[in-house]
């Protein structure tokens, strides 16, 4: 299945596929690979050919990708998007990136990423309000999580 990132103008920003592991009726979870060369990122590596299982969710202001190891499948945090709610279809799902991330490391710390970014795509109020809204359930949601197995 296609994955589709948008921007507010609802043009692709970048794509890339994945294998549906769970489809319900406001959701999906895909497996895909990460696919850039390593780089530091917060407290851990990201490797390419690292596992990710991502979340979509089609009445949530929000995605979540867990992410594993490439070489020894261990855990290594959460990686979630703000966005408007996704689109999924049967061979794809989009969804529009609102720049506010959120990163939970496996021993539960939260940090939230591109605040300035936020404030670059000037949203109106509505719009940020969401965004704000879905922050807040999802740390309240990774508050209570703990790792996968």
């Amino acid at each position: 299945m296609k994955v589709l990132k948008k921007n507010l103008a609802d043009e692709v920003t970048w794509q890339y596929e994945g294998v549906v592991l769970s489809r319900e009726e406001n959701a999906i979870t895909l497996e895909a690979l990460f696919n850039r060369d390593d780089m530091p990122f917060m407290d851990i590596t990201l490797k390419r050919n690292d596992r990710f299982v991502e979340t979509f969710y089609s009445d949530r202001w929000y995605n979540i990708f867990e992410i594993y190891d490439r070489d020894d499948d261990h855990f290594k945090g959460w990686y979630c998007n703000i966005g408007k709610p996704a689109i999924i279809e049967d061979d794809f799902v989009s969804y529009v990136d609102l720049a506010l991330d959120l990163w939970v490391s496996a021993d539960g710390t939260q940090t939230v990423l591109d605040e300035d970014e936020l404030d670059e795509l000037n949203l109106d109020d509505e719009l940020k309000r969401r965004v704000y809204d879905g922050l807040k359930e999802l740390q309240i949601f990774l508050k209570t999580k703990n790792p996968p197995c």
